[in-house]
């Protein structure tokens, strides 16, 4: 079974909205709420992503993970806001997302999305990188530190349907 890494297409956003809300059914199942969980579908999911797709895919890379031809992950990338408050410097770029179908956990696909996404991170010229993470997923923590990630002490709090959730942000440098 070949796990291969491309470009995302526009074809594929549904595929990857549906894949995150699965992702994150199960990731955060011990963490947020089910109702807040479940406000947001695959479908909503791959509509946010065909807008957000639209006006970013100038300044934000998507890559998609297929094993044997089956969508089975994808990370997301671009610059970090240098105006967010706490910002980590304009010469910062920013890991948004790593997702997995959650019957790819544990197959080294989600190593294989970090380490393209360093690299493409590293090649749009940034030397730091930075990620959120949300305080109580131990599980993606471990992953990140394991990674060459550690928190920087920045905190900030977003949220999923009502239910806030509680941030730390990861940073490392770029090799």
């Amino acid at each position: 079974m070949t796990l291969t890494l491309r470009p995302a297409e526009a074809a594929d956003l549904m595929a990857i909205g549906d894949l995150q809300h699965r992702s994150r059914a199960v990731a955060y199942r011990n963490i947020v709420p089910a109702e807040a969980l479940a406000v947001e579908t695959g479908e909503m999911m791959g509509r946010y992503w065909r807008e957000r797709w639209a006006y970013e895919r100038d300044t934000h890379l998507m890559t998609v993970a297929e094993r044997d031809g089956r969508l089975v992950g994808f990370s997301y990338l671009g610059p970090h806001d240098p105006a967010e408050p706490d910002s980590a410097g304009a010469d910062v770029g920013e890991l948004y997302a790593i997702h997995l179908d959650p019957a790819e956990q544990g197959r080294g696909s989600g190593r294989a999305l970090m380490v393209d996404a360093l690299a493409k991170l590293l090649a749009q010229g940034w030397r730091r990188a930075v990620l959120w993470v949300l305080v109580d997923n131990a599980h993606a923590r471990h992953f990140y530190a394991r990674g060459g990630w550690q928190p920087d002490g920045a905190e900030r709090h977003g949220s999923i349907g009502a239910a806030l959730t509680p941030q730390i942000r990861y940073a490392r440098a770029l090799p």
